[in-house]
Parts: structure tokens; C-alpha cells; sequence
């Protein structure tokens, strides 16, 4: 597995490839947006971590860039400052799979990586396929059809449509699907928010997404025994 890490600070990018390379995974570092856009183009990337802040085109400009291009389900993680919020909260609307916030422990990223990893390349025999209505999902393949139209997804978009899709007419709340879909105990619900928003926009009228206010989300319609039930 090749992983990009872009970052301007050499300590950082140092770090990280070093405990990235104790996981058996080769790293190509840059310092600049130039630098990294170049690689993204020319490279068979499997996993990108890029700076926010880096000198542009930044790393959610790159977010961007790589999900309307010819990889656009390449999973990215992004590295963002502490109090940022809006700068997580942008990164994942252009369609960043997670994030980490920096000061971070270099462990915790490796972590994050091998997980995103994990996800998009299951070791799994066989196609099992999910269907609602006229969304389909083959799992192994990781593909996503609407009225047979593939749908382009990012990873952690994917994950959280087979996850809805494997518990339908059942309520999670923000918290739960953060502890189910991204293997966190903490983290900025937001994350959740942004996710749902666009899994609703790219999956169109055919989207069975359901807000049950007070309590989280829930594919296809909840009555409202089931959404007492929740409480």
C-alpha cells in the first residue's frame, strides 16, 4: 500500500512516515500543493494525508480536486488545526473520508489510516449485494448503482450506506454511528452531519434517509412506536 502524506512541516511528515512504514506501508512525502498534485497525477496512490494549511492548492483543494478526477473514491484523510472547525466541517463536505486534528499522536494517525484502509479494501469472498428500492450496493466490490446508474462514493460514505442499509428502520443516534461507522468513542458529531448530507445529495430521490429529530438517523420510515422505542 502507497501513501501520500503532503505537509509543509519535515518534523511532522518525518513522523508520520516513520510509524507509517512500521505498518508495512511505503510513503511518498511532499511539502506543497504543487508538489502533491503532481504526485496525485502521476502515482497509484492508496491512501492520502493532506495539510490543510499546506501552501496552495491546499489540502481541501485537493479534496476536491481528486473527488471530480479519474480516482474519485481514493480515500484522504486530512490534517487539521485544533480549533478549526470550520475547516473540518469544509474538508468533509469536499468529500475528505476522516481527519485528525493537529497537535495528533502519530500513533492515533496510523491508526486512522490502517482503518480507512481496512474499509476500502475488504478481504471479502464473494459479492454480497444489498438493494432498497432502486439503490443497490455490492459490498465486496464496493459499488453503488441507483436505477443501475453507478454512484460514485467516497469510503467512509460507503461505509455508512452499507451500515444503514444492513439495519434498516432502525434509529442511531450521531454518536452511534460514529462509534459503528468510524471506530470512534469521541469526535466532532458534525463529521456524521456532513456525511449524511452528502450521502442524501449523491443518492438523490432514491435516498431512504430519514431525520428523526431528537434522536439521529434511521433508513426508511420509523413509526413512531419504533422512535418511542429509541428513546
Amino acid at each position: 500500500m502507497r501513501i501520500l502524506v503532503a505537509d509543509d512541516d519535515p518534523v511532522v511528515r518525518e513522523v508520520v512516515r516513520r510509524y507509517l512504514e512500521r505498518d508495512g506501508l511505503e510513503v511518498i512525502e511532499t511539502a506543497d500543493g504543487p508538489a502533491t498534485a503532481a504526485v496525485l497525477a502521476r502515482e497509484d496512490i492508496d491512501l492520502a494525508v493532506l495539510d490543510v494549511m499546506m501552501p496552495p492548492p491546499d489540502g481541501i483543494d485537493l479534496t476536491r480536486a481528486v473527488r471530480s478526477g479519474s480516482r474519485p473514491a481514493m480515500p484522504i484523510i486530512l490534517l487539521t488545526a485544533l480549533g478549526d472547525e470550520d475547516d473540518r466541517v469544509i474538508g468533509l463536505q469536499a468529500g475528505a473520508d476522516d481527519y485528525v486534528t493537529k497537535p495528533f499522536s502519530p500513533r492515533e494517525l496510523a491508526l486512522r489510516v490502517a482503518s480507512v484502509l481496512r474499509r476500502a479494501n475488504p478481504a471479502v469472498a464473494g459479492d454480497q449485494i444489498l438493494r432498497s428500492g432502486s439503490v443497490e450496493v455490492r459490498r465486496a466490490a464496493r459499488v453503488v448503482t441507483v436505477d443501475g446508474t453507478p454512484v460514485e462514493l467516497t469510503a467512509r460514505e460507503f461505509d455508512l450506506l452499507v451500515f444503514l442499509l444492513s439495519n434498516q428502520q432502525r434509529v442511531f443516534s450521531r454518536d452511534e454511528l460514529l462509534a459503528q461507522v468510524w471506530g470512534w468513542t469521541f469526535g466532532d458529531q458534525s463529521t456524521v452531519t456532513v456525511h449524511i448530507k452528502r450521502l442524501r445529495a449523491k443518492l438523490g430521490a432514491a435516498h431512504r434517509i430519514d431525520t428523526v429529530w431528537g434522536r439521529g438517523y434511521a433508513w426508511g420510515r420509523v413509526d413512531a412506536e419504533e422512535a418511542a422505542r429509541a428513546d
